[in-house]
């Protein structure tokens, strides 16, 4: 459950400022290096940590890995001596937060702090002193869903600061199946080890699980990444063989298992023949609703004669994230008359008041200065029931290539970001294509 309290706001107002009591505006988190650890399987001591002293937990010392334990490290900068942000670290990614708040919760006199990530309707929220921050990770648009955490000033280990000499080393290209008991799927592990340092990822048919950082001791590796909208949690064992056995965890609300073997040729199917038009089918022919309730269809003046590229997409998506950076930034630095852009989402809200809110904090965030459509629930039957021209919704993102006939010309399934290899690729292609639809 997440903490009750009032926020003193930088900006707070004269009428607000007469219930609350501003000691220090200018103190915030300390600068530096912070260890965090989401609690995904909360000890029963620490069920409610938003309620313990926080003197019981400051100082507890980790030799091991803990189970249950999903760690990440950020980084508080300050600017200007008063105003700071945070700096989420997953390997060679840094993801600056901004949207902080904090001040002193009258109804108990403890210092707080709420770090809102908007793009993917999350946040942490918690109290702080001397060195130590706990509290929940809360995701909004999930149902009573808070995992606890504590974060912990002047360490920037991620799993443990132990060497055990490392059993083998990972470097390189594994063939993966994820979900071993059921419904498995394929994917591929690409690492990079030094000494006990692992960093890496797994890429899907639908995308990649981001930048992951950890660490291999013995015969165990461990990887983890912290987004603001994702908490992923590898935990591996390799065998006599060489082989790898493990789980995967998503939060609290998902666990599996997978195995891998090195394999530098294995590659996936390719992500332009996973999703096609159903027979009879030649273009796309949808209207949905913009975030300013105008219904938008590929049959508005706008789009006539111009080549397309529409994105079926949601705001609570990593790899749609990236995506569409990618697609902003790219059509930054080459502007073109000839060609517009759509983005569907498929939201986790049925409410379309919420869903509409997200959608324009997504785009604000962004800059996105083309139109961003409502297509409805983020259920993926429904989502192809949506648009019935195509075999199925497969993933989050896909990106359709239209002509200025709007005939498909090109359907790409899932997005493999800058963590993997395939990510240049996948530019060199897209840049292909764009040319061939503008030519």
């Amino acid at each position: 459950m997440s903490i009750r309290f009032v926020f003193i706001l930088l900006f707070v107002s004269i009428h607000i400022s007469s219930c609350l009591v501003i000691e220090n505006q200018h103190t915030g988190l300390a600068p530096g290096k912070w260890r965090a650890v989401l609690e995904l399987d909360p000890k029963v001591a620490q069920k409610d940590i938003t309620k313990a002293p926080l003197s019981e937990i400051r100082d507890v010392k980790f030799e091991e890995v803990t189970d249950g334990e999903l760690p990440f490290v950020f980084e508080v900068i300050y600017e200007d001596g008063k105003d700071f942000h945070i700096e989420i670290i997953n390997g060679e990614e840094r993801i600056k937060v901004t949207d902080i708040e904090y001040g002193r919760d009258i109804t108990n006199g403890d210092d707080t702090i709420r770090i809102d990530f908007p793009i993917y309707d999350s946040h942490l929220i918690g109290k702080y002193e001397e060195g130590v921050f706990a509290g929940d990770w809360v995701v909004r648009n999930r149902k009573d869903y808070a995992i606890p955490f504590v974060a912990r000033h002047g360490q920037d280990h991620r799993f443990t600061q132990l060497r055990k000499t490392p059993k083998i080393d990972l470097t390189g290209k594994w063939k993966t199946t994820f979900s071993l008991d059921d419904d498995p799927y394929p994917a591929i592990g690409q690492f990079k080890q030094t000494g006990n340092q692992v960093e890496g990822t797994f890429l899907t048919e639908t995308g990649d699980y981001r930048f992951l950082e950890g660490t291999i001791q013995d015969n165990k590796l461990y990887l983890s990444c912290f987004d603001g909208s994702h908490a992923f949690l590898f935990e591996g064992k390799i065998l006599e063989d060489e082989t790898m056995i493990g789980t995967f965890r998503s939060g609290k609300h998902w666990r599996t298992t997978w195995e891998a073997k090195r394999n530098s040729d294995y590659e996936l199917p390719s992500p332009d023949s996973l999703t096609y038009l159903n027979e009879g089918y030649e273009t796309l022919a949808f209207s949905f609703e913009n975030i300013d309730g105008k219904s938008i269809s590929l049959e508005d003046e706008k789009y006539q004669g111009k080549a397309k590229l529409v994105q079926i997409m949601g705001t609570w998506c990593p790899n749609c994230r990236d995506e569409t950076k990618f697609l902003v930034d790219y059509f930054k630095k080459n502007p073109t008359k000839n060609l517009e852009i759509i983005t569907i989402a498929f939201e986790k809200y049925r409410d379309k008041t919420k869903a509409f809110n997200a959608l324009r904090t997504y785009k604000e965030k962004f800059g996105m200065d083309y139109e961003l459509l409502l297509g409805g629930y983020s259920n993926k039957k429904e989502a192809a029931a949506a648009l019935p021209m195509l075999n199925h919704v497969l993933s989050y993102p896909t990106l359709i290539f239209l002509d200025k006939n709007n005939k498909v010309q090109r359907i790409h399934t899932g997005f493999n970001g800058p963590a993997t290899s395939e990510y240049i690729d996948f530019v060199k292609g897209f840049e292909q294509s764009i040319a061939l639809l503008l030519k």
